[in-house]
């Protein structure tokens, strides 16, 4: 099967587990076809990433002229495809103020790919966001182009749903994919009763060859970390008062912060306002070695999210054979079992984060290694790469033979 993925922005640093499902259907004998947008090679500091640059083809790399001479060359081959891709462009853009413009942007990216598709001769075409790929996948659909599927992460997809269309992408698709059985429910209310057989849950999934010799639990003081893009929705805001009132009731510990982004000013402000300099890190954005590093040195991952689709940090902690602190929102209860593989707390509670640490730090090291490898357990039966992607290679294969 020949299968083009396509993206908004690839390769970058926070979509990683893209890049694994991707070689794991190569792995699988699938020849993939990278398209994305656009991507800032400047910003890429992992080599898997950088590895993946070189084998991405850029769409806006090639110009808007030659995006607009694709549209015309469709538009002589196929003028009533064309009009009707133009009609759909116009109401889907119609759904956002001051998107229709965008969307007639979307359509010149779409004729680049069907043009593309058809001269690399792929079969299927799988976005990865139900957001503007997924619109350029379906508009690659009406312009003659293959079928297509795409996969919903969340939590910014269920943000808009009717901005997106989310119900009307899904009706095209040849199939459309949660990441978790609460993104699939998500996605049930916007669609249709009649395309519900469409909806499929695939888990995002981490390679176990790289966490084959998880390294043993450090001993000595607390040390959680957290990993993510520093961004209202992943809460880390929260922390630094969270960090204080543990330390108020007792608890030793230091958090490390690994990333960065908007919300980064803010969080150094709150470090200064609660006093808690000594006891939080802020290391940057890190590689893959890198981040595996710092979470070796660390007994367990904080998640303070305010919301999620199912995260990968998550996922790559556990099976490292780390606790997890997360919330109680979205996909966080289907991996994290509170008392068998970590805690989980109100979203949005300090206090509650604050306790919980407490406990964590209270907690003796035999218990916590074994809530580790119980964690590494669930981890590597529910979310083993390859599992995930042979069931999603199966799905192409129904697809292309509908």
């Amino acid at each position: 099967m020949r299968i083009g993925y396509l993206l908004n922005t690839y390769p970058q640093p926070s979509v990683t587990f893209i890049r694994r499902e991707i070689h794991a259907l190569e792995r699988q004998g699938l020849h993939i076809h990278r398209f994305a947008m656009r991507s800032d090679r400047s910003v890429l500091v992992d080599a898997g990433d950088l590895a993946e640059y070189d084998q991405t083809e850029l769409v806006l790399k090639a110009g808007g002229l030659r995006l607009l001479r694709d549209l015309a060359h469709l538009t002589l081959r196929r003028p009533s495809a064309v009009a009707r891709a133009l009609r759909l462009a116009w109401r889907l853009g119609g759904r956002q103020p001051g998107m229709r413009l965008k969307h007639l942007i979307y359509l010149a990216e779409a004729a680049y790919v069907a043009r593309r598709a058809d001269a690399l001769a792929l079969d299927h075409i799988h976005a990865h966001f139900g957001t503007n790929p997924a619109a350029v996948a379906m508009l690659v659909r009406v312009l003659g182009g293959p079928g297509f599927s795409f996969t919903v992460h969340g939590p910014e997809e269920f943000d808009q749903p009717k901005a997106l269309a989310l119900g009307e992408k899904i009706a095209a698709s040849r199939f459309a994919v949660a990441i978790s059985s609460h993104g699939r429910s998500q996605l049930s209310r916007w669609a249709d009763g009649a395309d519900w057989p469409r909806l499929q849950v695939v888990h995002c999934g981490i390679d176990p060859l790289r966490f084959a010799e998880p390294a043993p639990m450090p001993d000595g003081p607390l040390h959680l970390v957290n990993i993510g893009r520093f961004v209202e929705q992943k809460g880390q805001l929260l922390l630094p008062q969270a960090v204080a009132m543990a330390r108020a009731g007792g608890a030793d510990l230091h958090l490390t912060l690994v990333g960065d982004g908007p919300m980064r000013a803010a969080i150094e402000a709150a470090i200064r306002d609660h006093d808690v300099a000594d006891h939080v890190t802020l290391t940057g954005w890190q590689d893959e070695a890198g981040v595996r590093a710092i979470l070796d040195t660390a007994h367990g991952l904080v998640l303070p999210s305010f919301a999620e689709g199912l995260p990968m940090v998550a996922m790559e902690a556990m099976a490292a054979g780390r606790i997890v602190l997360g919330t109680w929102i979205a996909g966080n209860p289907e991996l994290i079992l509170p008392g068998q593989t970590g805690w989980l707390v109100p979203a949005g509670d300090a206090a509650a984060l604050a306790r919980a640490m407490q406990d964590i730090a209270a907690t003796p090291a035999p218990r916590l290694r074994e809530m580790g490898q119980a964690a590494r357990t669930r981890v590597l039966q529910r979310h083993d790469i390859n599992q995930q992607a042979a069931r999603l290679a199966t799905l192409f294969e129904g697809a292309i033979n509908r």
